[in-house]
């Protein structure tokens, strides 16, 4: 078994994948720390559709991938920026998504939590913002789901200060029937996100966000933080009113943010954990046991597959976990709602698929390869 892959100078170069997977058991929900994957949508790859089309879904493929996720024992973080809200998905897709998944955990007792936005909207005023919110939120509630509460594009635009995200958020979070998880998604992910919180500053937006959770932390549940900045996190959650959770939301410094320190650690909602889900999963478990050197051993490895998924643009991280659930054999195909699969080049593929089959994420190793092999003669590559 061996395959030509290409590297970033254009040059052809010889690899021998492995030929064993990782094998990991399903197993039970976690006791040490609450993990929740970001999960992605199947695109129903026979839909007649243009990447400005609403978002045509394969449903059975899209459930399937989450009940591998649950039967691990992880929690979905379901219509999030992993499911491509705003950059494939729009709020009608999304609100399908909700429900089914919701009715989907209900039935095999597996944890979810939704996301709340305001994508209905492409602009608004405070007050308009304020009710795309409430919306979402309804619908979230009336499903059984938890609420996290997303950065939004339309507030960004339409707040004119620290106070109306205070005005906003406060108005959100009182009427909110269930503690909910707040998400400060970074410009690196989002380029409408800069200056959340009033302020491009990050001191100044880290105080305004706490405000926030200090006049609610009865309906915070916990915070995610997503700016790939590791000493920020440490600090915010270090500063968290009692009772509030950090959700670790950094893709290039999990593992050690979630080993924690000698005063607290993260939980997690990563968008990395939707490949590497089994692998986190068997991680987290020796966190259960006590054993953080085992979960580093096992965990600090797959930093290297994370920090290339979601490197410059980041936003495009969606492409390379999807091409990664292809090659794992959980969808039969490579496309993507607005169609994203062109979003990475045949290199990054490559080193994707390279450091994934190093750390043994391929049930099917053989399949695996003859499915790379595919993508590579697309693009002319002959073995």
């Amino acid at each position: 078994m061996t395959i030509r892959l290409p590297g970033a100078d254009g040059a052809l170069r010889t690899y021998e994948p492995r030929t064993e997977p990782l094998a990991v058991p399903p197993g039970t929900p976690f006791t040490s720390r609450t993990v929740f994957s970001a999960a992605h949508v199947v695109a129903d790859p026979f839909a007649d559709v243009s990447p400005d089309s609403p978002a045509a879904v394969d449903w059975d493929a899209t459930l399937a991938f989450r009940r591998h996720l649950w039967s691990h024992g992880l929690g979905v973080a379901e219509a999030m920026d992993t499911a491509q809200r705003g950059m494939g998905l729009d709020w009608a897709g999304a609100a399908e998504l909700i429900r089914r998944s919701a009715a989907e955990a209900t039935s095999v007792g597996g944890r979810i939590a939704c996301g709340v936005g305001t994508d209905q909207i492409a602009s608004g005023s405070l007050a308009e913002v304020r009710a795309a919110y409430e919306e979402q939120l309804a619908l979230v509630e009336e499903s059984g789901a938890q609420a996290i509460l997303m950065a939004s594009r339309a507030l960004a635009a339409a707040a004119s200060s620290p106070e109306d995200y205070l005005e906003v958020y406060g108005h959100l979070l009182r009427q909110a029937a269930e503690p909910v998880v707040l998400h400060w998604l970074g410009p690196m992910f989002d380029p409408a996100l800069e200056g959340y919180w009033g302020s491009a500053d990050l001191d100044a937006a880290t105080d305004t966000f706490l405000e926030v959770i200090a006049a609610h932390p009865d309906k915070v549940d916990g915070i995610k933080v997503s700016l790939l900045d590791a000493r920020r996190e440490v600090d915010i959650r270090r500063r968290l009113p009692k009772g509030v959770r950090c959700y670790t939301g950094d893709d290039f410094n999990y593992p050690e943010l979630i080993a924690g320190d000698e005063q607290n650690f993260s939980h997690a909602l990563l968008g990395i954990f939707d490949p590497l889900g089994p692998l986190a999963a068997q991680a987290v478990r020796a966190l259960d046991t006590g054993d953080v050197q085992g979960f580093r051993d096992l965990l600090d490895p797959t930093v290297g597959l994370s920090r290339h998924l979601f490197q410059t643009p980041t936003r495009f991280y969606k492409t390379g976990v999807v091409f990664l659930a292809w090659l794992a054999g959980h969808q039969s195909h490579f496309t993507m709602v607005g169609g994203l699969q062109s979003a990475r080049s045949l290199p990054h593929f490559a080193t994707a698929y390279e450091l994934a089959d190093g750390l043994g994420l391929f049930p099917d190793p053989k399949l695996a390869e003859e499915r790379m092999k595919t993508l590579l003669s697309v693009y002319g590559v002959n073995q």
